[in-house]
């Protein structure tokens, strides 16, 4: 049975209300409607972080947003208040899937495990936020039906291209109608870190609950909030980010829509991520696994403010040691380049206040970054050939996610000399 929704979310507080002198109101719980009282961090003002600079913009001034996460006390889900839209955010998006061979491997292998699962032709898979086609590919060559359901008008006309029907609109139970009825209820519903990034997480989970058939079953993958909480990974905080999510935040949202969490496995992918699998109530046997993470999460203090606050004072801590270390570093006459300049990069590099006189450049090896700046702090992003070119006594790796992958890509640093930097979870420097 689905439960009655929350009450409305309050809204965003407007500047025309705090120039009148209105009250300032808490945002509320975009789950449950609690009012939200626990600060987690607050990493000051930054711009959305995958909202890249272009050259022509650089006389101009942008706009920034209060980056600032709170936990609700009542169902424990950590979050963001809403400043700007997701038309704003996704519309035009400079994020493809395909960049990162990574994350190309890793959706092979989720499409393996669902063919042996049973999934195969004459079944319907759909899509939620699905990039450039680069998951639903591997569907399509196995002879399934798919559907990708991709915001981002720029990437969802790349997916076309590569053969993968796209519809350009954002998901929700309205959305979830139409396709129903045009392509069928779906057996399998895939949601690769997409939930974390939506305002409305009511309607948007409901329009799941609307489009599976009675059989089938969703996946959800996001970073586990407890993996991010001990790694200290703050960099995840930006405005794209609107939920930080955990089983115990996610099984109440679920049951308000008539689904329930089935199984979970835990992935190493983005510092420690979760994978769960959600069916209509009732329709599929739970597996062990749901306790064992509950469990996990319960042992690791996530329904305790404290877990929550502590976060936040330890945050300041790393900032502080990242920002010495870069001024130490000029003091010095050391340069400092980047590698990888994705959203971590954004949100890092604007709460540390670290421009172009203490981090030259940002090497990334996507044609849709290059020629850009980072929004905010107007750091320029370079071809990966600038660090071989220039031979850099430091490059910092920002997407620490795929460590691995950046250092194999840049091994000749070590051959003039150069040295490794990652923040997260703690300064370290390779010696």
């Amino acid at each position: 049975m689905t439960v009655s929704p929350p009450p409305a979310l309050a809204q965003a507080n407007r500047p025309e209300d705090i120039e009148r002198g209105d009250t300032v109101r808490r945002p509320n719980c975009r789950s449950c409607g609690t009012e939200l009282r626990t600060s987690v961090v607050d990493l000051g003002l930054s711009p959305p972080s995958n909202a890249l600079t272009p050259p022509s913009a650089l006389g101009r001034g942008e706009t920034v947003y209060p980056l600032h996460a709170y936990v609700c006390e009542r169902c424990r889900l950590m979050q963001l208040d809403v400043f700007a839209s997701p038309e704003e955010l996704f519309r035009d998006y400079r994020y493809f899937s395909s960049y990162s061979s990574t994350w190309l491997a890793h959706a092979a292998a989720y499409a393996d495990e669902m063919l042996r699962r049973g999934i195969g032709p004459g079944s319907r898979v759909v899509e939620v936020a699905s990039n450039d086609g680069y998951l639903l590919r591997n569907f399509v060559a196995h002879g399934v039906e798919v559907l990708g359901i991709e915001p981002a008008s720029n990437v969802a006309a790349v997916a076309r291209l590569a053969g993968v029907p796209t519809i350009d609109e954002f998901f929700g139970v309205a959305l979830a109608g139409r396709v129903r009825a045009g392509f069928g209820p779906a057996d399998l519903i895939v949601a690769n870190n997409v939930l974390a990034h939506v305002p409305d997480i009511n309607d948007f989970v409901g329009g799941f609950a609307r489009l599976l058939a009675p059989g089938g079953v969703a996946t959800f993958e996001f970073p586990h909030v407890l993996r991010t909480i001990a790694g200290m990974q703050f960099d995840t905080v930006y405005h794209e980010h609107f939920s930080y999510l955990s089983l115990i935040a996610l099984v109440p949202l679920f049951a308000r829509h008539g689904l329930e969490i089935v199984e979970v496995t835990e992935l190493p992918t983005h510092g420690g991520s979760l994978r769960v699998f959600v069916a209509p109530r009732g329709a599929r046997t739970v597996h062990p696994s749901v306790e064992a993470v509950l469990a996990a999460e319960r042992a690791g203090g996530l329904e305790r403010s404290e877990t929550y606050t502590g976060f936040g004072e330890r945050v300041v801590r790393i900032k502080d040691e990242f920002l010495s270390f870069l001024l130490d570093a000029k003091r010095r006459g050391k340069r400092v380049a980047g590698y990888g300049a994705a959203a971590k990069a954004t949100t890092l590099l604007n709460y540390a206040g670290a421009r172009a006189d203490l981090i030259s450049y940002v090497a990334d090896k996507s044609p849709h970054k290059q020629g850009q700046f980072i929004p905010g702090v107007r750091v320029p992003i370079v071809a990966p050939d600038r660090i071989r070119a220039d031979e850099p006594d430091y490059v910092v790796i920002f997407p620490w996610n795929v460590e691995a992958e950046i250092r194999a890509e840049l091994a000749d640093v070590r051959g003039w000399g150069g040295r490794f930097v990652l923040a997260i979870p703690e300064l370290r420097v390779d010696v």
